[in-house]
């Protein structure tokens, strides 16, 4: 038996992230759940007592302060000790952003266990979304902004496991260079994406130079260039509007940034672009595919 206040949210939902579902259960001794599937992500944090949780073909005892995470469509168990039963929030969530936002937390299948000491700001996150529980936009708002304050908590955690040295290497890097896809256009450092992905220059640096065979400065001013080459090539735009539209705010420094790079001036560039298929036009298009297939293989991994 159990003593659940759960609430469910009906209706077609879109969006980065939304809450399907959230509860607070008091559980009488050996309550269990499944094994079965759950078609969202699903989180349960334990106020008090323990049980064990089972997915993935592994079994993780568990007690207050511990959290676990369902992933959808992944078999799983629960069931709440005899003598100490557990207490616990839940709260299930979907979203196009979902997986990416567990995925960096460091959660998975592999990894569905972490432990945090804010079970009061869990729990009160989860209560504020019971109590806005009617449908409306006002109430969904509120919902989904408590949902990312449940995962940012979580997020905070000094005891989610981490995940292996590749992982993380990996994940900086991605990090680092979306963060240089959306901000490209203004004037940023390499000090300014170390400082967003929360590590030092010198390691981003190493990181970047084992992942993309360069330096951050250099990709970042490849970067720069290769969305410039391509406004040259596609658009009338006039030289100095798109050196302001790449991050450069003298065009005499885009210009010779971009003459370092593509071994001519940006308005010889483009008059060559707009020649045809010529054995150069071919060249400077192979390279700005290969760079883009780089980026695009290492978001993939």
């Amino acid at each position: 038996m159990e003593k659940a206040y759960k609430l469910e949210f009906a209706g077609a939902q879109t969006g980065s992230l939304y809450v399907n579902c959230c509860g607070l259960s008091q559980t009488e001794g050996l309550h269990s759940f499944g094994p079965a599937l759950k078609p969202h992500y699903l989180v349960h944090y334990i106020l008090s007592g323990k049980g064990r949780f089972c997915i993935g073909g592994k079994e993780y005892p568990l007690e207050a302060g511990y959290g676990f995470l369902i992933t959808p469509d992944e078999l799983a168990f629960y069931q709440a000790d005899e003598s100490e039963p557990w207490t616990y929030v839940w709260v299930g969530f979907s979203g196009t952003q979902a997986a990416e936002y567990i995925n960096n937390i460091g959660l998975s299948v592999g990894q569905p266990i972490f432990k945090s000491e804010a079970s009061e700001e869990l729990y009160e996150t989860v209560k504020d979304m019971m109590e806005h529980n009617t449908s409306g936009l006002s109430n969904d708002l509120r919902r989904n902004g408590q949902l990312g304050i449940f995962l940012s908590v979580i997020a905070q955690s000094t005891q989610v496991a981490q995940k292996n040295e590749a992982d993380k290497a990996n994940m900086y890097v991605r990090k680092a260079i979306s963060f240089i896809q959306s901000n490209y256009c203004n004037p940023i450092k390499v000090t300014d994406v170390a400082d967003y992905v929360c590590i030092n220059r010198s390691y981003l640096y190493t990181l970047f130079q084992n992942s993309m065979g360069m330096s951050p400065q250099r990709f970042l001013a490849t970067f720069r260039i290769t969305k410039a080459a391509q406004l040259l090539q596609l658009t009338s735009l006039p030289i100095e509007s798109i050196a302001l539209s790449c991050g450069y705010h003298d065009p005499l420094v885009f210009a010779k940034a971009f003459r370092q790079m593509k071994k001519m001036s940006p308005t010889l560039y483009r008059r060559e672009m707009r020649k045809g298929e010529t054995r150069r036009n071919k060249e400077h298009l192979r390279q700005v595919e290969e760079f883009i297939n780089q980026i695009n293989s290492l978001n993939s991994n």
